[in-house]
């Protein structure tokens, strides 16, 4: 029987489900919106997807950097009022009738920025607020809220801009974002020793420089590059692959890809479990062996053309990564110096979302060229990559959590 985490934890997971559920709300809304209000072709809703990821890739590390040298809940909060903000300015421009596509690019981009805060400053905040042996636990709390939030946040985002209208959506979106801040504030975040100044650009490197020279964590970052470049490499060929080969209508896409966020929940509930029966380090390197079986799946629906087993592709796509979400946070707040959590983590989310545009333009050539076919095979031997670089690295030595940081 486990000892119950902090209260401080506890308003910090309540946050976290308030906040993802208010950016998957958004997401879902906006491009319906842009398309059935300001009539968007593929080319505005090109834009505003990019708009709305770009701040993950160019604000990442000077948000780290931030995490490090203010009090992280202030980062937090900061960015939720900044999102909420903008949810906010959205209900208003749709009110008015005064929407238009750049507008709902820009206001958007400025969601996403408190996401990314959100992103960079919640991990680097959890070792503060649990001891050392629940990071495990209180990780896969924060990832199962993650997960609820994507699997249902997309399905109710579209019921009610179909059913009440987008400003329905957007109230909801904004309410929740309003009830992550008052959950935030309630926080207690333990006080971090004054640093001397130093050069922002200098602390950045510092954070890229312990990661690549760290025998383990430099994997677990090459690990995930590869594991993004292979996802959005399949992402870019599976919707027209699934109507013009498996045959599935709109819906029945819908039902396969929502499988993956069905995997996301069970794979986050089944965590725990897994990282008690497993050595730490083979926990750890399940997630991308279950991606090169759920690829594998998918490329066999080549042969044997069926939803069912396109779901079921999904679906291990869902569970199996998030387990290695869980466990490879888990490790790399382990291995990082308390001062550097903000930096570090942010280096691999800059990484991670870097390598996703690289890996869809890869995916659309492919397919372009000799259809969407190759781009399964192409995914197949990228997850196939990852696996590799993670069963040849030291992690799956680890019995356990390595000794903390200093």
């Amino acid at each position: 029987m486990h000892a119950p985490l902090p209260r401080s934890f506890a308003a910090l997971t309540g946050a976290n489900l308030a906040a993802q559920s208010a950016e998957q709300l958004s997401l879902a809304a906006a491009p319906l919106v842009a398309v059935l209000m300001l009539g968007a072709g593929p080319g505005e809703i090109g834009l505003l997807a990019a708009l709305q990821t770009l701040p993950f890739l160019i604000l990442s590390l000077p948000l780290g950097w931030m995490a490090d040298r203010l009090p992280r809940r202030r980062l937090m909060v900061a960015g939720e009022v900044l999102r909420a903000l903008s949810l906010l300015a959205l209900l208003a421009a749709v009110l008015r009738d005064r929407l238009s596509v750049e507008g709902l690019a820009l206001l958007g981009f400025l969601g996403a920025v408190g996401t990314v805060a959100f992103s960079v400053a919640a991990p680097a905040l959890v070792p503060a607020l649990v001891p050392r042996d629940a990071l495990a636990r209180a990780n896969g709390r924060l990832e199962l809220a993650r997960s609820a939030a994507f699997a249902g946040g997309p399905a109710l985002g579209g019921a009610l801009v179909a059913w009440a209208g987008a400003p329905a959506a957007f109230v909801l979106a904004a309410v929740l974002s309003l009830a992550a801040v008052a959950l935030l504030l309630r926080l207690v975040e333990p006080a971090r020793p004054a640093r001397p100044p130093r050069h922002p650009l200098r602390e950045v490197q510092d954070g890229a420089s312990f990661v690549w020279r760290d025998p383990l964590l430099r994997p677990m970052l090459l690990t995930g590059a590869a594991w993004n470049i292979a996802w959005f490499v399949l992402q870019a060929a599976y919707v027209p692959y699934a109507v013009r080969v498996l045959g599935l209508g709109a819906g029945a896409v819908g039902v396969t890809l929502g499988a993956f966020g069905a995997g996301m929940v069970v794979g986050a509930l089944l965590a725990p479990r897994v990282v008690a029966a497993l050595p730490f380090g083979r926990a750890i390197q399940l997630g991308p062996l279950v991606s090169v079986l759920a690829a594998a799946a998918m490329v066999a629906t080549l042969f044997v053309p069926s939803g069912v087993l396109a779901a079921s592709a999904f679906f291990l796509f869902g569970a199996g990564p998030i387990v290695w979400t869980i466990t490879s946070t888990t490790l790399r707040q382990s291995l990082t110096p308390a001062a550097m959590l903000g930096r570090v983590g942010a280096l691999f989310l800059t990484v991670n979302t870097g390598a996703r545009p690289v890996g869809a333009a890869l995916g659309g050539l492919v397919g372009a060229g000799w259809g969407e076919a190759a781009c399964l095979w192409l995914a197949l031997a990228g997850f196939g990559v990852q696996a590799l670089l993670i069963l040849g690295s030291p992690v799956g030595g680890l019995r356990r959590l390595p000794a903390a940081a200093g």
